[in-house]
């Protein structure tokens, strides 16, 4: 309005002072040369100035005019540059569409998020809404009606290619002067988000149920004890030797079940980290033996050749060193089907180096898969069936105790997991020299 203003007033005032300009100089004019002219001739010299002056002010405002209007015009396209330039490098998918769903604009992000091209959407049915979305999306538009963005909503959208995922929504009014109300949609990419969510939720259910099967082996371990004795009192008592081989079964059966839960109470208690010297060849017989309910459950075979890992003494913490081949042993567990093969054996990698690897007979890893193993939440399992973590574990802990792990697979003949680590020796001589 205020600009308005001022191009009258500023018009105006040019036209007075060109019209003042003209008459003065006209009227210097007359008096120099044509002081003693007829009555004629004066009346044609006015009609000439009035005609001069007309043709001037006349030019001078269309002039002027078209100065403003290209001034206007040329400010009015680089308000749309501007306003192009902001609407293709936003982060996020913006849309507009009108209440029968009819695209009107759609920025960069969103041809790069759904697949779809500009010139493609525009003028034609919005293409991105699965068609289990359309009732929530008509009762969005509604609330827009009556005033109430909604703002920062999940839900679900479709590419052009591909099943429909996860994006944050927000629908706004978008209002033009003589131009019905549009919607104006702004989502972005959140299936990251949401896995990562969905794999904090599992890490918390199986941190409770580590929980739980804590509590439940500190409540089995007295139980255990007092049957345990119970069962060595009655084998003094009575000394008849079937009724001794029973109890004698049974009692093994006992102390296997109380050291079971001794082991799963020892792995779910959090320890500070202590490296000391430990017996490779120990660790792989006790973590092999704890595994084997397991192991028997599923009707699969477990070789265990710990020979050259014994007394060969690596500089460890152990409750980590056994975590390491627990993960190991899940994993080739879930891998092979009934029936199948697991071997765990200790190898000398170098003169100052020992290590242990599983190997299974399963289902194996492809190329493209096996370089991602080691990153944190990337599973080839079944959802529910793994965190994604175990690997990304085992690989800190052994970075940690200036090991290595390498896997070795193919698919359809099965996976081996090599650990390496350097003997007591070398790594306290490491540890000395730093």
């Amino acid at each position: 309005m205020a600009e308005k203003r001022w191009f009258w007033a500023t018009l105006t005032l040019s036209s007075i002072t060109i019209v003042s300009v003209v008459f003065a100089a006209w009227e210097l004019a007359e008096n120099r040369f044509f002081r003693d002219a007829n009555y004629v001739t004066l009346h044609f010299l006015y009609i000439t100035r009035g005609v001069a002056s007309s043709l001037l002010l006349a030019f001078w405002a269309a002039w002027f005019v078209l100065r403003q209007r290209r001034k206007s015009e040329e400010d009015l396209r680089r308000s749309r540059e501007r306003y192009r330039g902001l609407l293709e490098v936003f982060p996020g998918a913006v849309v507009l569409y009108d209440s029968a769903l009819r695209v009107m604009e759609w920025n960069a992000s969103a041809e790069r998020m759904y697949g779809h091209a500009r010139d493609e959407v525009c003028g034609c049915q919005l293409p991105i809404i699965p068609a289990d979305k359309t009732g929530e999306l008509s009762e969005f538009m509604a609330r827009v009606e009556r005033n109430a963005p909604v703002l920062d909503v999940e839900t679900t959208r479709q590419p052009r290619s591909g099943e429909p995922f996860e994006v944050q929504l927000s629908l706004l009014p978008f209002r033009e002067p003589g131009v019905p109300l549009a919607f104006l949609e702004v989502t972005s990419d959140i299936r990251e988000r949401v896995r990562w969510r969905e794999h904090m939720l599992q890490i918390e259910k199986l941190t409770s149920m580590g929980k739980m099967a804590a509590g439940t082996a500190h409540h089995l371990n007295s139980p255990l004890a007092a049957l345990l004795m119970r069962v060595q009192m009655m084998r003094q008592r009575f000394g008849d030797g079937n009724f001794d081989a029973d109890m004698a079964r049974i009692e093994e059966g006992l102390n296997f079940c109380k050291h079971f839960v001794q082991r799963l109470l020892e792995f779910t208690r959090a320890t500070p980290v202590q490296k000391q010297p430990q017996d490779l060849g120990a660790i792989v017989e006790s973590v092999s033996g704890f595994f084997l309910p397991a192991i028997h459950a599923k009707r699969v075979r477990l070789e265990v050749d710990s020979s050259q890992g014994k007394g060969q003494r690596v500089y460890a913490d152990r409750n980590l060193l056994e975590t390491v081949l627990l993960i190991l042993l899940s994993n080739a567990l879930d891998a092979v089907s009934a029936g199948g093969e697991i071997r765990v054996f200790c190898r000398r990698s170098a003169p100052d180096r020992i290590g242990f690897a599983v190997r299974d007979n399963g289902s194996g890893i492809g190329a493209a898969h096996r370089e991602r193993v080691f990153e944190p939440f990337f599973t080839t399992k079944e959802p529910g069936k793994g965190t994604g973590l175990g690997l990304a574990i085992a690989r800190n802990v052994v970075l940690e105790h200036s090991g290595s792990i390498e896997i070795e697979s193919e698919p359809g003949e099965g996976t081996t997991a090599y650990v390496d680590l350097p003997l007591a020796e070398a790594a306290e001589m490491v540890g000395s020299a730093l």
